[in-house]
């Protein structure tokens, strides 16, 4: 009888103990408990990362529109004292001009003089009309109208400098927004595109409808900009050119902020910088301030 015992436990296997069924049961939770803890530190660590880089452009941005304000107030107010002064340097430049009828020197040297004033003026109107804080008066306006209309008025120039224009915008596209504001930036980066390209080149606008919004674009085979130059380029005051005050940019930007808008520049890769406005489509009833 005995024999038979010993016999039967050597041959038959012994179950495992409950207590080591359970050891591993919680080994392989833990485990689990483990990566999934892991998963959610990425996810955790992702996300505070995200939300610090958007934290710091947004700072970055209320930083420059503190520093906009500042500006805006300095440059109103001797824009305006620099204009009170034009009106009679100009009023006394012509009673001048009357008195040396015939004095062909005098007159070469008064047209210099002339010259200088209006420059001047120029400065003077874009820091008036960066200083500018008003609402848009959106109305509903068919853009290729406007930009043919503009390009008829800049013939001249784009002949002179030998500059080849494409227009891809359909005849029937509306775009709600101020006319004036609109065509002011829009001049501006086209003026932008047409100082990249002195020796000529090709000037290309482009306007397409999406669901929620018009991407309208400038884009020039000129040289393109530099990574500090496109990083700066809407910075008042900043420019890569000898003359001007580098505020054309500036404007634009500002124009298409208060549409609720938004302006970006990029180099192409074929060559060349292109512009990028992006306005918000508006339904029928919202057209009109």
């Amino acid at each position: 009888m005995t024999n038979e015992l010993e016999t039967e436990l050597l041959t038959d296997p012994l179950p495992a103990p409950r207590e080591l069924l359970k050891l591993e049961d919680v080994i392989a939770a833990w485990q689990g408990a483990t990566q999934r803890l892991e998963q959610t530190h990425s996810a955790l660590r992702a996300e505070v990362g995200r939300l610090t880089n958007e934290l710091a452009i947004k700072n970055r941005e209320l930083a420059r529109k503190n520093r906009l304000a500042d500006l805006g107030q300095i440059a109103s107010h001797v824009a305006h004292e620099v204009r009170n002064n034009l009106v009679p340097v100009s009023l006394y430049v012509g009673l001048l001009r009357r008195r040396l009828t015939g004095d062909g020197g005098s007159l070469d040297v008064l047209e210099k003089v002339e010259s200088g004033l209006t420059a001047l003026d120029a400065m003077v109107h874009d820091l008036l009309n960066f200083t500018a804080d008003r609402e848009p008066h959106v109305t509903p306006l068919l853009f290729r109208a406007m930009i043919d209309e503009m390009f008829a008025s800049l013939a001249p120039q784009l002949a002179a400098q030998g500059i080849r224009t494409t227009v891809d915008v359909a005849a029937g596209l509306i775009v709600h927004a101020d006319r004036e504001a609109l065509r002011r930036a829009v001049l501006n980066l086209v003026l932008n595109a047409l100082d990249a390209m002195p020796d000529g080149g090709e000037l290309i606008v482009t306007a397409v409808a999406a669901a929620g919004y018009i991407d309208l674009e400038i884009a020039d085979d000129g040289p393109g900009l530099t990574e500090e130059a496109r990083r700066r380029a809407f910075e008042p005051f900043f420019t890569t050119k000898s003359s001007g005050i580098g505020l054309g940019l500036a404007i634009v930007y500002r124009l298409i902020e208060s549409h609720g808008g938004e302006v970006t520049v990029r180099n192409c890769p074929e060559g060349g910088a292109a512009f990028n406005i992006r306005l918000p489509r508006r339904l029928p009833q919202e057209s009109v301030a």
